[in-house]
């Protein structure tokens, strides 16, 4: 391990516990020559979170101490606090002490620094470089946004890659992956800082459910893209530029670009190979990148500084937790929790784990103490629903924000079904679903109601044989806009009576506005290129992997091509379709 790794790996608890160590030692030092001078004992006061204070403005206007658990533990925490008065009579030999004693904890260095010096990639000046090089210098503003939200990870990053030996500019990957918003969505259905796609994810073990997605998980996604990258590594022979392609466009493409040029005699190096052009760019965003952290006055630049130092801390909770009552219990703002857990979907954590979370380091031990004080059955408030005509499981799930599975799980059901007047104990969340804001509900309901463009704000029920294509076209949008519309991707499946918020655009809004209750709406077709396309047959295609690559139906596939309902398709046959060019998917 180098100098830097060994003292980044001080954190903040450490260098005061050396400064309470050099403290003692004057003092043991000193004792003597003070003579007959009494000093106060040495005593610390119990821990005293700030709950005292914070945590009362906080508690509902209508909770006595009796009823609230948080309330007894202030009440409690308070009396214990408060120690008795003692008189002390400084001396001159007292005062003259202190100037002794006052040491500064340590400036824990700029993380800018650490990073340039676990440079490991060789330098290469290239046109593709300087280009997206230049980008980034006009803006400014951009890096700065970004410097910003990287602010929390960052350290935790660094540390992660230099236990792995892995070059430190991949440290600045998540730049060039997701610019480090924690809940960016691609439209190739990849996610979070890392952008792992759904098979990635779960091939390096991040679980995907109602409650959680580890593809956002800070701590879980960093572990498992580091995996990742050290596979490719390996896989490329320590080639770290063609391991980096390999992790935005599968090694799959860098392989079979490498195979081609060997047939061809030319070299293999990154910038020789011909890849997708959005891989063609992303190893030249991450290199100048590198030049700009490297030597940022050189380009009048002026990177913020990040502490090298631990900013989170993982502390373990053992169970599902209300995530609105970490935020009590830490003294932490509810925004706040979910940007350094952003894995969690809803408004507590899931059911069967993960059960940790990452919370600042000056508020963890605040969290830790009070939640050793609270009651184990009060993490989570309970209704009782009591059935009645109508309901079904997945109804009174979706009324209470939670999952068929934890009903069934919880009131011990063998089967999905009901009976009227049953009562079932319900999970649900402490406070109004609206302020969790950054749970997976609340940031579709913004995003759905966030005006795009000039177009007039359609909700759209799926029907059984939407595609995406077919609704984009309806009301005159891009099958990318739509998806992005709905937080979604145009490779997510649509389901029967999922609504879609679309932003129609008719040639006149008052035309579209007469026309929302209609579902059919009829645009014209001036941003339309359609085409008759004609496609081979490759091994392992079906009616539906054809019709999902170009965005049709089924029915329309068998229509146009006059075939069964269920066809033996032969590799090199050629199907016939009609697409707008301009709506396909990659």
């Amino acid at each position: 391990m180098t100098a830097w790794g060994l003292t980044s790996t001080i954190g903040i608890g450490q260098q005061k516990k050396v400064i309470m160590n050099r403290n003692i030692l004057i003092f043991a030092v000193l004792f003597p020559l003070l003579g007959c001078s009494t000093l106060a004992p040495l005593t610390s006061a119990p821990p005293t979170p700030a709950t005292v204070a914070s945590t009362a403005t906080t508690t509902p206007a209508d909770a006595s101490v009796s009823g609230d658990p948080i309330a007894k533990i202030i009440q409690s925490d308070a009396t214990a606090a408060t120690p008795a008065p003692t008189e002390v009579t400084a001396t001159a030999s007292e005062d003259s002490l202190s100037p002794n004693i006052d040491i500064a904890e340590e400036d824990p260095g700029n993380i800018w620094d650490r990073i340039r010096g676990g440079f490991a990639m060789p330098d290469i000046d290239n046109p593709r470089i300087d280009q997206q090089l230049q980008w980034y210098v006009r803006n400014e503003e951009y890096l700065d946004r970004v410097v910003e939200r990287a602010g929390p990870y960052m350290h935790f990053i660094v540390e992660e890659l230099a236990k792995e030996k892995i070059p430190l500019e991949i440290a600045l990957l998540p730049i060039v992956e997701s610019a480090f918003q924690p809940f960016a969505y691609s439209h190739g259905r990849a996610s979070g800082i890392w952008q792992f796609i759904p098979s990635t994810g779960k091939r390096y073990g991040l679980q995907q459910n109602w409650w959680y997605d580890g593809r956002r998980d800070i701590y879980a996604s960093t572990n498992a893209a580091i995996k990742l990258l050290a596979a490719l590594r390996d896989e490329f022979d320590g080639d770290w530029m063609l391991a980096l392609a390999a992790y935005n466009s599968g090694s799959h493409n860098v392989n079979k670009a490498i195979r081609l040029n060997k047939r061809k005699h030319k070299p293999t190096d990154f910038f020789s190979l011909k890849l997708p052009k959005e891989t063609r760019a992303y190893v030249p965003k991450l290199l100048a990148l590198k030049k700009i952290v490297a030597n940022p006055e050189k380009y009048k630049l002026d990177l913020n500084p990040i502490a090298d130092e631990p900013y989170f801390e993982r502390v373990e909770v053992d169970s599902q937790i209300d995530l609105a009552l970490v935020s009590r219990l830490s003294e932490i703002d509810l925004e706040k929790i979910y940007q350094l857990n952003p894995g969690f979907n809803r408004w507590a954590t899931a059911p069967e784990g993960p059960h940790f979370l990452l919370l600042p380091i000056e508020h963890a031990e605040t969290f830790r103490l009070n939640l050793a004080q609270y009651p184990a059955d009060k993490r989570l408030q309970w209704v009782r629903h009591q059935v009645t005509k109508g309901d079904s499981l997945k109804y009174i799930a979706a009324k209470y924000q939670t999952t068929t599975e934890v009903i069934k799980t919880v009131n011990k059901l063998s089967s999905n079904r009901l009976s009227r007047n049953q009562n079932l104990m319900i999970p649900v969340a402490s406070q109004s679903l609206s302020s969790y804001k950054l749970s997976a509900t609340e940031r579709l309901n913004e995003l759905q109601n966030t005006p795009q463009n000039d177009g007039v704000k359609v909700t759209h029920t799926v029907k059984s044989g939407d595609t995406w294509w077919n609704i984009a076209r309806r009301h005159n949008v891009g099958v990318k806009q739509l998806a992005r519309w709905n937080g979604l991707a145009p490779r997510d499946k649509l389901m029967p009576g999922q609504e879609l918020v679309i932003w129609s655009r008719a040639d006149h809004k008052e035309e579209a506005t007469s026309l929302l209750q209609i579902d059919n709406i009829m645009i014209p077709d001036q941003r339309r290129i359609m085409q008759r396309i004609g496609y081979r047959v490759r091994r392992g295609d079906s009616l539906a992997r054809i019709s999902h690559k170009f965005n049709v139906s089924v029915a329309q596939l068998r229509r146009w091509n006059r075939l069964s309902a269920n066809p033996r398709l032969r590799i090199g046959q050629k199907i016939t379709l009609f697409v707008d060019v301009t709506q396909t998917s990659s």
